[in-house]
């Protein structure tokens, strides 16, 4: 089977952004992750020995001047250092182990060096999700024509509420062409009029400068989750701001809070961390209740919110991005970042339910333990880790 990455910067920004982050301020740090399947899905015989080809063929990827080219005009915010880094980055099929149970589950593991395995999360979870689709043969369905103009409606409906939004939809994509075709029907709808709303891009960073858009991302929750790990969950959020301040000095402004719950980062979101951030991201809980949280937090710290960016990202489609757009729109500045809803809506088509999360991290490859982390979800229910680490964080965070 040909190989379903094929471009070093198939991957979202955030990957890139972060990587640049731990290697400024943990540069010896070593982690794990693993792979959930929410569904529980029962995949193919041999999609396991499948997914390690595909993994081994990621060996085979590297960045090209083009993509550093566009990469240094489009991420000033980037420091020159780390595209010599990229430039002998290369990945390793050691790092990933992957098998199927007797029952037909999907499992997959990886371990290893912060910086180096912080760049295989969304690539293994976009080849998985397209894998399944070819080896199911679901992937028939695919009317890439049909798509285009589902896509383009979309578009217009987002722009004419006024949504300023953006495509983050590579994890969980139903294939690159799937992703592929939004973008170029979000574009296309976008520059055919002048519009109330705004297509600011895409977090995939290959199809950004294919396109010609700007590439949107800042980080992910593993950055404080690891980072909750390493140094424990009261300061976490502290130590991450701080390390990406740090690192950017300003720029990249939207910081994704929800790693270990509001309450704890309420605290620590000082009224110099509230003027420094261009706004928050929030990816879980009731998208109301949060943004009546964050109103309230930059009122408490003497600051207008309707000066400060909210972004959306918690499992929208464009209906639910136009509700909270109108409600929103006197509270802050909102913007919106949808994903599964772009990047695998096809008729008869269900999409994944997965997810790669960090588990564990330490300080310095020298340890001879781990630390063991987990995600504290604004979603009840949804916290992702051990039930036994999850308990202790609840617990350290006095959370019920």
């Amino acid at each position: 089977m040909e190989p379903i990455i094929n471009h070093f910067t198939d991957d979202d920004l955030y990957k890139f952004t972060m990587c640049c982050a731990v290697i400024d301020n943990f540069p010896r740090a070593q982690v794990k992750y693993s792979f959930t399947d929410r569904d529980r899905m029962v995949y193919p015989e041999g999609f396991a020995r499948e997914l390690a080809e595909q993994i081994a063929s990621l060996e085979a990827v590297v960045i090209t001047e083009d993509e550093i080219d566009f990469m240094r005009r489009r991420c000033n915010y980037i420091p020159a250092w780390f595209y010599n880094y990229l430039k002998g980055y290369r990945f390793d099929r050691r790092w990933v182990k992957t098998w199927q149970d007797d029952e037909g589950h999907l499992h997959l593991e990886i371990e290893g060096s912060w910086a180096d395995t912080i760049l295989l999360e969304v690539k293994i979870l976009a080849i998985i999700s397209e894998l399944y689709y070819r080896m199911t043969g679901a992937y028939r369905r695919f009317d890439y024509d049909a798509y285009y103009r589902k896509s383009y409606e979309k578009g217009r409906q987002l722009l004419e509420a006024g949504c300023v939004y953006s495509d983050f939809g590579t994890r969980r994509r139903a294939s690159f062409e799937a992703e592929d075709t939004v973008v170029r029907a979000m574009k296309d709808c976008y520059r055919s009029r002048e519009w109330d709303g705004r297509f600011v891009g895409t977090s995939n960073v290959y199809l950004a400068m294919k396109h010609d858009l700007l590439p949107v991302g800042t980080m992910a929750h593993e950055f404080v989750c690891a980072i909750g790990g390493m140094y424990g969950p009261q300061m976490a959020n502290h130590i991450a701001m701080n390390s990406w301040r740090n690192t950017f000095r300003g720029a990249l402004g939207t910081y994704l809070y929800d790693s270990f719950g509001w309450n704890i980062f309420s605290l620590n979101f000082s009224e110099d961390f509230a003027n420094l951030f261009k706004g928050l991201r929030v990816d879980s809980g009731d998208n109301y209740e949060q943004l009546m949280r964050i109103v309230e937090k930059y009122r408490s710290l003497g600051i207008d919110p309707r000066t400060k960016q909210v972004i959306f990202s918690n499992a929208l489609d464009t209906a639910s991005a136009i509700e909270i757009q109108r409600y929103a729109q006197q509270y802050c500045q909102p913007s919106f970042g949808i994903g599964t809803h772009f990047t695998n809506d096809f008729d008869g088509v269900k999409p994944m339910n997965i997810v790669i999360k960090l588990i564990a991290a330490k300080i310095t490859e020298s340890w001879s333990f781990y630390n063991d982390t987990c995600k504290l979800s604004e979603d009840e229910g949804k916290h992702t880790g051990d039930p036994a680490v999850v308990r202790r964080f609840m617990e350290a965070l006095n959370m019920r």
